[in-house]
């Protein structure tokens, strides 16, 4: 027992009000922080619409700005433009990423059921082919990305694509897809096709994967970063040991990613 004057607090109901404190201040924290992204909608005049959160930085006219794009993966699919921000997105719109890192970033949100890439897959040989055609939330994204570039001061040198588990097969695909639009790329806990690694060779890549990933096998990454070296990539691979899946929360927590990512110019 802990004694003020005279009365006794049991020191579990200290732990819990402490640990009730801190619930509600980082409840507080996501929330300010979730705040910071607006709601928008991208229609491409075919019927056809994209739900997205927008981050905006301290806008100056005088200067431009990178562009960062941010793929969620397979729980966070639906309509409600709100699940996309639950797992790493927020990384980038904290008081210190804002004021180190001013930049656009946009948060769109796949469809229930629907994919950010378009692979063919054979899980016993491990081998991704990306089809012809890009899967319909891929085609919204990128006439988004051609109108947010139209509208807003966007440097077109600094545009920067992410993602995790889906969204890391959409930042592949993404990539793979159009390998001269973006200027980095860092997908985590994905996989993408390796006979195309000789074409985004040149695209800087920081790839990240947890060792004891059960939903995403590791091994697709170790596959694309050995591709890539033999095509005369320096991209980088961390593999983070004794980690599962949610190998994003260790990635999006980075600083030495997000001062990475943020340096790259095409």
């Amino acid at each position: 027992m802990v004694e003020f004057g005279e009365k006794y607090i049991n020191p579990l109901t200290i732990f819990f009000v402490i640990a009730f404190l801190c619930l509600t201040a980082s409840d507080f924290s996501w929330a300010q922080s979730s705040s910071r992204f607006s709601s928008d909608k991208y229609t491409n005049g075919k019927g056809d619409t994209l739900n997205y959160r927008l981050l905006f930085p301290d806008y100056d006219t005088l200067r431009k700005y990178p562009l960062v794009i941010f793929l969620h993966g397979s729980g966070e699919r639906g309509n409600d433009n709100e699940a996309q921000l639950k797992w790493g997105v927020m990384n980038f719109a904290t008081d210190q990423a804002m004021a180190m890192h001013p930049a656009i970033v946009i948060a769109p949100q796949c469809g229930a059921n629907q994919e950010w890439s378009n692979f063919s897959e054979n899980e016993r040989t491990r081998e991704l082919k990306l089809l012809p055609q890009p899967s319909k939330p891929m085609e919204l994204l990128m006439g988004l990305i051609h109108q947010l570039i139209r509208t807003f001061a966007i440097d077109t040198n600094r545009i920067y694509i992410t993602g995790l588990s889906m969204g890391g097969y959409g930042t592949y695909d993404a990539i793979e897809r159009y390998p001269r639009l973006f200027a980095a790329a860092v997908p985590v806990c994905g996989g993408g096709d390796v006979s195309k690694a000789a074409s985004i060779a040149h695209i800087p890549l920081w790839i990240f994967h947890g060792s004891e990933d059960s939903a995403v096998n590791p091994l697709y990454s170790v596959d694309m970063i050995s591709a890539l070296t033999r095509a005369g990539s320096h991209a980088g691979l961390t593999y983070y040991p004794a980690t599962g899946h949610f190998s994003w929360l260790a990635a999006y927590s980075d600083p030495l990613m997000m001062e990475w990512l943020f340096s790259q110019h095409k």
